[in-house]
């Protein structure tokens, strides 16, 4: 993708994301993810009703009458994305890939951040650590962000997620808000990763996946190829018992990964890639509320 063309697409989400965070995610996002607790804003004359325990005796003794303490939310949170860069992010067949839709979401997320004051950071990872981008604040840093979603090429194309979420635990001291943007593709088991996590950071999962990984179309002999792996197998779609199978294998995986996050205690939303993400990503924030 030339400079020209990648400055477009950068272009392009910006002002379809940022329209989003701004008119529909503001007040949802603010509710859903409240900041770390109370922070200290100001003293004030005590009134008749105020707690006693909030009186500032310093300067309840230097000016001779009670004042007390006053307490505001505190705001700020630092928010990380774990975005999944491996091979099978690539794969789509309708409306966009599973790698645009991500691209799209984590943009949303980031804006709807900034729009709140938040930092946000980025974790890129496949079957390693692709690439971390430090949390930081501001538009600036954001469409640096959205250039690196639409242009990052990994040198992986597998998934270690268990890996990747081991990573961001001991990288990120202090606690965050953490979106996983993924498929949640992976043969390897990573719930004591994800458990162990989510005690220390407020972890929410977020999975694409194509329409065509729950039900196969009726399309006679196809080549399907493993985007992680490279391996090639041929199938017979016309076979109603091959496509029940894989119908009855992806209730199972999908059982299987919803089990994980409710043992683990971690939110979890999922979206198709020829669905609206809006209204996954409403719902999540609304359940949150």
């Amino acid at each position: 993708m030339d400079t020209e063309e990648l400055l477009q697409r950068v272009r392009k989400i910006e002002i379809k994301t940022r329209g989003l965070s701004n008119n529909i995610f503001a007040g949802e996002y603010h509710s859903a993810f409240k900041g770390r607790g109370m922070a200290f804003s100001e003293v004030r004359e005590y009134q008749y009703g105020d707690d006693v325990r909030d009186i500032d005796w310093n300067v309840t003794a230097r000016l001779g009458k009670p004042y007390i303490k006053v307490f505001e939310e505190e705001r700020e949170l630092t928010v990380i994305l774990m975005v999944d860069v491996s091979g099978s992010l690539d794969f789509g067949t309708v409306r966009q890939t599973k790698r645009e839709m991500v691209t799209e979401i984590a943009a949303t997320l980031a804006f709807s951040a900034i729009q709140n004051n938040d930092k946000i950071g980025v974790i890129f990872f496949s079957d390693k650590i692709e690439k971390f981008i430090p949390p930081k604040k501001g538009r600036k840093h954001i469409l640096f962000i959205i250039r690196e979603l639409l242009d990052f090429q990994p040198e992986s194309d597998r998934t270690d997620i268990g890996m990747a979420i081991e990573y961001m635990t001991n990288a990120i001291k202090k606690r965050c808000t953490v979106f996983m943007l993924s498929d949640f593709f992976d043969h390897k088991d990573y719930s004591n990763q994800l458990t162990i996590a989510n005690r220390r950071h407020d972890v929410v999962a977020l999975q694409v996946y194509d329409q065509r990984m729950a039900e196969l179309p009726d399309i006679g002999i196809i080549k399907m190829r493993d985007a992680e792996t490279g391996g090639e197998v041929f199938v017979d779609t016309s076979s109603r018992a091959v496509r029940r199978a894989h119908h009855e294998w992806w209730v199972r995986y999908q059982g299987y990964m919803k089990d994980v996050f409710t043992k683990s205690n971690v939110d979890c939303a999922s979206v198709r890639t020829d669905e609206d993400y809006v209204k996954a990503l409403m719902g999540l924030f609304r359940r949150r509320s």
